[in-house]
């Protein structure tokens, strides 16, 4: 999940949610929102935060049962 990924990342980098919003160019609130599992987010603001773990959102494709 993206929410568990983000803060686990900020933690071992031993950074603040002011630390990475800052260093990502995004406000704290969309920092927290992501953290906080917020259902609907700004792809475009994920991946600013992301490309500071060398990560971005990517297509996912599910495969169903009678496939």
């Amino acid at each position: 999940m993206l929410s568990e990924y983000l803060k686990k990342k900020r933690k071992s980098l031993n950074l603040t949610q002011e630390d990475l919003a800052s260093k990502a160019g995004v406000g704290l609130r969309v920092v927290r929102e992501m953290e906080q599992g917020k259902p609907t987010l700004r792809m475009d603001k994920v991946n600013q935060v992301l490309m500071l773990f060398g990560a971005e959102l990517g297509v996912v494709l599910k495969v169903k049962n009678n496939e």
